[in-house]
């Protein structure tokens, strides 16, 4: 036995509940754009061995130099994908 919920009981119990942390609404704001600029650092260093090259050998300069502004997290996520190489 299922029971539809419609939007006004959905929206009834959502207003229940706390607001999301500051900082958790924020980090989920920036998510699109950290992933995205990981997949283009990723993708250029695949294509070009250079680069690649740099990354590993000081991973923040080699940034700096091509333009990139990452944070301590995607800094992280680099180190993490590039020591394996």
């Amino acid at each position: 036995m299922s029971r539809i919920y419609d939007e006004e009981w959905l929206g009834s119990r959502l207003r229940i509940l706390r607001p999301a942390p500051q900082g958790l609404v924020q980090a989920a704001q920036e998510l699109p754009d950290a992933r995205r600029s990981l997949d283009e650092i990723v993708a250029r260093a695949e294509a070009d061995l250079a680069f690649r090259a740099a990354l590993i050998a000081d991973l923040e300069d080699a940034l700096t130099q091509a333009g990139f502004e990452p944070g301590p997290r995607a800094l992280e996520e680099l180190r993490k994908r590039f020591e394996a190489s």
